[in-house]
């Protein structure tokens, strides 16, 4: 298995198949190239697995400064594709993307997972992450 990391949009795109398992059927490649075009430019990178050229799971990350936290690495659309699941590859990216993070120094790991994907939570659970309070969202 090949780990690949990703900073330009047109490596990001080939990502498209196993990102959209995340999302219904409203979430096109045309609307992920277009969010992407005003991501990349504000450091989101990605980074994938690939097994024999066939993309396994996926992450998106972004570094930053908050206040309460100061310089913290985000993950952002974590997905083990659905057909390989159970197999550690979550693990396998977690821990990458925890590498990324001691590289550039950050002080925290930080993560959104929908309130309803228990799934994830025990995923996250399980590797030492814990939830710091609530994300409270109103689309406009």
């Amino acid at each position: 298995m090949e780990i690949v990391y990703s900073e330009k949009i047109e490596e990001i795109v080939l990502n498209y198949g196993v990102i959209k398992q995340l999302y219904d059927e409203n979430f096109t490649e045309e609307k992920y190239v277009a969010l992407l075009e005003e991501m990349v430019p504000n450091g989101y990178k990605q980074i994938a697995i690939y097994d024999i050229n066939k993309l396994v799971a996926v992450s998106g990350y972004w570094i930053n400064t908050k206040l309460y936290s100061g310089r913290y690495l985000e993950i952002d659309n974590f997905v083990v594709d659905e057909n390989h699941q159970g197999k550690g590859l979550g693990i396998r990216l977690i821990n990458e993307i925890e590498k990324i993070a001691q590289k550039f120094q950050v002080n925290a790991i930080v993560l959104d997972a929908f309130s309803t994907n228990f799934n994830a939570h025990k995923f996250y659970y399980n590797q030492g992450y814990v939830p710091k309070g609530f994300h409270f969202v109103k689309f406009i």
